[in-house]
């Protein structure tokens, strides 16, 4: 996902957004663990997306 996107969603949208990608994680990890994970950088690019979500809801926080 890019900032704009992020930036386009509301309050509630970012909240569903980021539970889904936290679940995203988990799940990638697990497949991590047990050596089924095909694609490791996912989990990186996953984690980038959990901190841009987080930083555009602080963001909104701040501003209101």
């Amino acid at each position: 996902m890019t900032v704009k996107e992020i930036r386009a969603l509301s309050q509630s949208e970012l909240d569903a957004k980021l539970k889904d990608l936290k679940a995203e994680l988990f799940a990638l990890r697990l497949q991590h663990a047990t050596n089924q994970l095909d694609n490791p950088i996912r989990i990186t690019n996953v984690r980038k997306d959990i901190a841009r979500v987080k930083t555009i809801l602080r963001e909104k926080e701040i501003n209101g």
